[in-house]
């Protein structure tokens, strides 16, 4: 849950950097909101890229971990 708050906030925080030209007006103009919207779903994207590459070698990692405990032991 850290991870993923820590992901969120960073995002979050380059996003409206990138996209938010003004804070003069209460709602986004139009450009503003496709803009985040490109930035957020280009963001969540390369995430999920991540996350897939992660777990996809997780298995490994963990199997090489167990395998040099066993033979310390």
């Amino acid at each position: 849950l850290r991870d993923f708050l820590l992901v969120y906030n960073r995002m979050t925080e380059l996003c409206f950097r990138h996209c938010v030209c003004s804070l003069d007006h209460r709602l986004l103009s139009g450009r503003e909101e496709s803009c985040l919207d490109a930035c957020a779903g280009k963001l969540l994207r390369s995430n999920h890229r991540l996350m897939r590459a992660y777990v996809a070698l997780m298995p490994s990692i963990l199997q090489r971990r167990a395998d040099a405990t066993a033979t310390d032991a």
